[in-house]
C-alpha cells in the first residue's frame, strides 16, 4: 500500500482500543502508516521498510501519542472575570458572586455585545493555546448567549475555530447554563423556549451534536433538566450535564437514567449515582481546574468511581470565571495531585476516555489501525513526563487527520 505519510522510528503510547488503566500500551521503535487521514498500518521495529509514501518522518526515538481531546470547554466568550478571582480571594463564594450579578451573567452581557467576528478573534487565541499543547479535538459549548441569536452566534464561532485550526470541534448547546435576565421571573417560559424553539432549530441547522445543562441550585433543577433531556433526545441530540458540582443536584442520576454521554464535575456524587453511571456506561468527566480555582474542598469520590468501573475523563473546563486555564496537561497534573488519579489514568483521561465522553471512542482517542490520524510527536524520554513536568515540553509536530498543523 502507498501511504500519504509514514512516521518511523517512534515510540508509541496509548495504543489500541482496550484500556488497562495501569498500562500505557507502549510500542518501541515502531512506525505508523497514514492514508486519507486514517491510521492504516502500525509496524514494529523495521517492518515499515517495504512500505512507500510520499512523505516519511523519522521520529528518531521521539514519542508519538494520540492527539489530546479537551472534552469540556467554554472557550467562546467575550470579556473577562479577573475581578471575581480577587473577590474570591477576599472570601466571597462563587454563589455569592453569581447572586450579585456576576458570574455567568457577567460573561453573558459581554458576549451578547460582541460581534461574531470579534468573538471569533478572541476565542481563537484560547483555542490555539490548547492546540499548541497537543489538543487535536475540542468540545466547545455555547451558554453565554442565552437567547437564540447569541447562542447560535457562539456555535458558529466554535465551528469556525475548527475550520481555522484544521482540527475537529464538537459543538454543544448549553442554553440551560443560567436563567437570562429577561426571564428572571418566568423560569418555565425560558425552559419552554429551549425545548420548543432552540432545540428544534439546533437540530435543523446542525449547529450542535449534543445538549448540556447546569443542573445545580444556581442553575436549573432536575425537573427542568429532565424536560430538556427528553426534548433533546426526541430530536436525536446527545445529552450530558454539569452535575453534582456544588451540591447534590440529581443531574448525574438523570444522565444515567437517560443513558447520556457524561456527567461532569461530580464532586457530590452519591453511591447510587455512581452505580447508575457504571450500569449505564456514563463517563465521569473530572474538572480539577474548577476545583482549584474555586478553592473547593469536596473532591469527587475517585475510589468509589474506580471500584465501580466508571470511565473517567479529564478536561480543562476552560471558561472565564471558574477555570480560566488553557493547558490540558496542567489540569491532568491537577487530577493526579488533587484527585489522586494515577498518571496512567490521567493520560487515558485526556485521550481515549475523553473520546468516550464525546461518543467517538471507536474512531478517536488512541493510536490504532482504523482510527483518525490525530497524533503528536513529543521530544521526551517517557510519556509520564508530560503529566509531571508542567510547561516544559511542547510537541515537535501535530497532525490532525494526517495533516500537519502549523499555528
Amino acid at each position: 500500500m502507498f501511504f500519504d505519510l509514514i512516521i518511523k522510528n517512534a515510540n508509541l503510547a496509548l495504543t489500541g482500543n482496550t484500556v488497562n488503566s495501569a498500562e500505557l500500551n507502549c510500542l518501541y521503535g515502531a512506525s505508523v502508516g497514514i492514508k486519507d487521514g486514517i491510521i492504516e498500518a502500525i509496524w514494529e521495529a523495521d517492518k515499515a521498510q517495504e512500505a512507500s509514501s510520499s512523505k516519511v518522518i523519522d521520529a528518531s526515538g521521539q514519542w508519538l501519542l494520540p492527539g489530546f481531546l479537551d472534552c469540556h470547554t467554554h472557550l467562546v466568550f467575550a470579556g473577562n472575570r479577573a475581578d471575581e478571582f480577587a473577590r474570591r480571594a477576599r472570601g466571597e463564594s462563587y454563589q455569592q458572586i453569581a447572586a450579585s450579578g456576576g458570574g455567568i451573567l457577567s460573561t453573558v452581557r459581554a458576549t451578547r455585545e460582541a460581534s461574531e467576528d470579534e468573538l471569533f478573534e478572541v476565542s481563537l487565541v484560547r483555542a490555539k493555546a490548547l492546540v499548541s499543547g497537543g489538543v487535536t479535538h475540542l468540545e466547545i459549548k455555547s451558554g453565554y448567549g442565552l437567547d437564540w441569536d447569541n447562542e447560535a452566534k457562539m456555535l458558529r464561532v466554535a465551528q469556525r475555530i475548527g475550520t481555522a485550526l484544521n482540527i475537529e470541534v464538537s459543538c454543544t448547546y448549553l442554553g440551560a447554563h443560567a436563567l437570562p435576565p429577561e426571564y428572571s421571573t418566568n423560569r418555565a417560559a425560558y425552559v419552554d423556549i429551549i425545548c420548543n424553539n432552540h432545540l428544534p432549530k439546533l437540530a435543523q441547522l446542525k449547529l450542535a451534536s449534543a445538549v448540556d445543562m447546569f443542573c445545580e441550585g444556581i442553575g436549573f433543577n432536575a425537573s427542568e433538566c429532565e424536560r430538556i433531556i427528553c426534548a433533546a433526545q426526541a430530536l436525536g441530540l446527545k445529552i450530558k450535564a454539569h452535575a453534582e458540582q456544588l451540591s447534590r443536584s440529581g443531574g448525574a442520576a438523570l444522565i444515567a437514567q437517560y443513558q447520556g454521554l457524561s456527567a461532569d464535575h461530580i464532586e457530590y456524587l452519591s453511591l447510587p449515582d455512581i452505580k447508575a453511571m457504571a450500569k449505564n456506561n456514563v463517563v465521569g468527566v473530572l474538572l480539577p481546574g474548577a476545583f482549584y480555582t474555586l478553592n473547593d474542598t469536596q473532591k469527587p469520590p475517585i475510589d468509589a468511581l474506580r471500584n465501580a468501573g466508571v470511565t473517567l475523563a479529564v478536561s480543562t473546563d476552560l471558561n472565564p470565571g471558574s477555570s480560566p486555564i488553557g493547558s490540558l496537561l496542567l489540569v491532568a497534573n491537577m487530577a493526579v495531585n488533587q484527585f489522586q488519579l494515577t498518571i496512567e489514568e490521567a493520560l487515558w483521561g485526556i485521550t481515549l476516555h475523553a473520546a468516550k465522553a464525546l461518543g467517538i471512542e471507536d474512531s478517536r482517542g488512541s493510536i490504532a489501525v482504523g482510527k483518525r490520524a490525530d497524533v503528536c510527536l513529543w521530544p521526551i524520554e517517557t510519556p509520564e513526563q508530560l503529566i509531571v513536568e508542567i510547561g516544559l515540553h511542547a510537541p515537535t509536530k501535530i497532525w490532525s487527520a494526517g495533516r500537519e498543523i502549523n499555528l
